[in-house]
């Protein structure tokens, strides 16, 4: 047995042999009609392709190395540095428009720059080309503001703005204990979105961020909202559809926010809603629809798909079962969901008001309605 396997071995390999030889002539009528693939087909998964396809991450390691030789324990601050250099270093390179390469570059960075400095920086190292910001809107949030502020000083912020409205508990202490705040403190409740505007107009980041204060949410998943913007589009949402109950089983609110993009003829985005956070700004979006409008969250995301920026929903970060439950926000008919279905009734209004939308419908006119009523 064993040396009729040799023997079949050996045969195999002057066959291969013969085959390379006549490289280039077809063997049958088969093969010359093409009716069987060729062996280099099948090529496309040997290791040697592959580590073509493969990026190169090894500048970025030598990078980082660099970087953190460059660190001082006793004067510079750890994750401001590691962040500032990375920053330096990725605006230098060709722009990336996949988020997951560009976030594999920096993390590879980060490992080098730890590897060199001997401390691990705990950022999320993101590569934006315009600055950017952060809104946290909070009232009595004092068990989780804190937290929330711990993540967005992981993320490439400029500026991070917090629009305390209407607290009464400790939550402005808990701001103070964090340097580098923009604090709006608004001792009257202003009202339930007023926040977003003002904390807006505090800041003149290209990009800008909208998170709560009653949420902690891992910078990770905050990450590609603002790399969304920060590579061409307007809007951002959180694509929460996926999330909700079939529509017989929705609520009322999930249901207007998906019939005010029906409307729009964006019915691509679902229920998903600038009512929901986390959500992300262009800088020319909040000026076209002016700051003010962003207290009335479905209005300005009508006047966005309107004036025809980009409104996407690039990821989701679930936040319905995170949700901190409220007096003002359980049970049928509440008081937020009235507040939110008011909202899209005036996003509505205010769309039906313009000439687009006569345009659109070319409603007839009393007579016209009389007359074809009559007639049957």
């Amino acid at each position: 047995m064993t040396a009729i396997k040799t023997r079949s071995g050996v045969r195999a390999k002057r066959r291969t042999r013969a085959k390379r030889m006549a490289a280039g002539r077809p063997r049958s009528r088969k093969q010359a009609e093409g009716k069987r693939a060729p062996r280099t087909q099948h090529l496309g998964w040997s290791r040697r392709n592959v580590r073509k396809v493969m990026p190169d991450l090894r500048p970025f390691w030598r990078a980082g190395q660099l970087a953190g030789k460059q660190f001082r324990a006793d004067a510079d601050n750890l994750n401001k540095h590691a962040s500032d250099t990375w920053q330096v270093h990725a605006a230098n390179l060709p722009e990336q428009t996949s988020y997951e390469a560009a976030l594999q570059a920096g993390r590879v960075f980060i490992q080098g720059y730890a590897n060199s400095s001997g401390h691990v920086p705990e950022i999320v190292p993101l590569p934006l080309r315009h600055v950017a910001a952060a809104v946290v809107c909070a009232c009595n949030e004092e068990r989780t503001l804190g937290q929330v502020l711990v993540q967005l000083r992981r993320l490439p912020l400029r500026d991070i703005v917090v629009v305390l409205n209407g607290t009464t508990d400790n939550s402005l202490e808990h701001v103070l204990q964090h340097s580098g705040i923009t604090l709006v403190y608004e001792p009257e409740r202003a009202g339930h979105d007023v926040g977003r505007a003002l904390g807006a107009k505090m800041t003149d980041a290209e990009t800008v961020l909208f998170v709560d204060g009653d949420m902690v949410i891992p910078a990770e998943q905050l990450a590609p909202f603002l790399f969304a913007i920060d590579r061409g589009q307007d809007v951002a949402l959180n694509d929460l559809t996926s999330l909700l109950p079939p529509f017989s089983k929705q609520d009322e609110v999930s249901r207007i926010k998906a019939y005010l993009n029906h409307t729009l003829g964006r019915r691509d985005l679902g229920s998903n809603s600038m009512t929901a956070v986390p959500h992300a700004l262009s800088r020319r979006m909040i000026q076209a629809v002016k700051s003010a409008s962003l207290a009335v969250p479905p209005k300005a995301q009508m006047l966005a798909i309107q004036q025809g920026f980009k409104v996407s929903a690039p990821c989701q970060v679930d936040v319905i079962r995170s949700n901190r439950l409220r007096a003002g926000n359980t049970g049928s008919g509440n008081g937020v969901a009235r507040l939110i279905l008011g909202d899209h009734l005036e996003a509505l209004a205010t769309w039906m008001g313009t000439s687009e939308y006569a345009l659109r419908t070319n409603l007839p006119s009393r007579a016209e309605v009389a007359y074809r009523r009559n007639v049957r």
